[in-house]
């Protein structure tokens, strides 16, 4: 194991009851590390939807406490295990290097057999696995965190600042996997986002981009509007201005000459949405569903999507793969589309619970902790 000198401790945000303040503990490090890991030094971590449905308990997916929150990170490598020296992509990994790394995935059992690890039946989420276990440190709102040797791992290109590195390892991925999953989009489609959150933004980013000849975002407050306007949405519809979906849904027709959307891309979260994106998506369209990890339900009337002749495709997550691309996004659009406006803030983890709490009244769009600047 090659290592510069580990601390015999570090401070950690730890869910010990859902909804309740964060309290940061001190948590044991691991002092040495098995073949094919490696121990980082948390530098950033940027939150999301999830870590607050995570921490609310909200999730559809079984959560057990305690935990150490945060799944959205970027780590400085202090202590490689043996064979752990390379990164996914074959480039050399050094002490002192930035990686990013997926969650871990057994590599052996029939979801991960069909190349689709996000699905692995044995998967190891960061930030929602509970820390009884060694290494314990599976969460990035600490300032230390465990790479297990079932997760890919990739090397931070030199420009690519460690926030938006850190937005790439979820927000990013998960939104280049679903503009894939989505399939083709030209100058002839009309695609309709649903949701102004970092996701949202993101998606109108990438679709403008793929040459979608019209991207209408749907979303609040205003000023996310104005960022999503940035990333390149030709139109965008306020919640506020417009709240009744009636409403909503009589722009988008007007906008698609009575027809519907051609694609319909959900990143908002709110179950709601779900039946009126159905009501929004043209005949023989397409309706993409990121943002619904919650535990809500609605209801949809099942006819509409037979007789729209409608694709219903659910994305999930992202594998290495996605965040490799969304590496090389942040390096090529730099100067095309405005990421740092999606970062709300940098804080320290003492202002962690503060933080999580503008989360929930939508103040933050992308904040960011900064576990290494933790008061003493």
């Amino acid at each position: 194991m090659k290592a510069t000198t580990l601390p015999e401790y570090t401070r950690a945000a730890v869910v010990r009851e859902f909804g309740q303040p964060l309290v940061l503990e001190e948590v044991a490090v691991p002092q040495t590390v098995e073949p094919g890991g490696l121990l980082v030094e948390i530098v950033a971590c940027s939150l999301c939807g999830t870590d607050v449905h995570c921490w609310e308990g909200e999730l559809a997916i079984k959560v057990e406490l305690p935990l150490i929150l945060g799944h959205e990170m970027v780590g400085r490598i202090i202590a490689i295990g043996d064979g752990a020296d390379v990164d996914s992509a074959g480039q050399p990994l050094r002490i002192g290097d930035r990686i990013l790394w997926t969650h871990s995935f057994c590599g052996r059992c029939a979801m991960c057999a069909r190349k689709r690890p996000t699905l692995c039946r044995n998967k190891i989420p960061y930030g929602q696995d509970t820390m009884t276990q060694w290494p314990h440190l599976l969460g990035g709102l600490a300032q230390h965190s465990y790479v297990l040797p079932g997760s890919g791992r990739l090397k931070v290109p030199a420009g690519v600042p460690d926030d938006l590195a850190s937005m790439a390892s979820c927000a990013l991925r998960s939104v280049v996997n679903a503009v894939e999953q989505a399939g083709r989009v030209g100058p002839e489609h009309t695609v309709v986002i649903q949701g102004a959150g970092p996701l949202g933004i993101l998606a109108t980013g990438l679709f403008a981009q793929a040459g979608a000849g019209r991207v209408i975002t749907i979303g609040a407050p205003d000023n996310r509007l104005e960022i999503a306007t940035a990333f390149g949405a030709h139109e965008v519809i306020s919640l506020k201005t417009h709240p009744d979906p009636k409403d909503r849904l009589a722009m988008v027709l007007d906008a698609t000459g009575g027809l519907g959307a051609d694609l319909v891309a959900e990143f908002s979260g709110h179950p709601a949405a779900f039946a009126e994106g159905v009501d929004m998506a043209g005949p023989d369209g397409r309706y993409l569903l990121v943002g619904q990890l919650g535990a809500g339900v609605t209801e949809v009337a099942p006819g509409t999507i037979t007789k729209k002749n409608l694709s219903v495709i659910g994305s999930f997550s992202g594998d290495l793969s996605h965040y490799r691309t969304a590496l090389t996004i942040l390096e090529r659009f730099a100067g095309v589309l405005p990421f740092d406006r999606l970062i709300s803030g940098h804080y320290p983890l003492t202002d962690l619970d503060a933080v999580m709490k503008r989360m929930q009244s939508f103040q933050e769009i992308k904040p960011v902790l900064l576990p290494q600047e933790v008061l003493s």
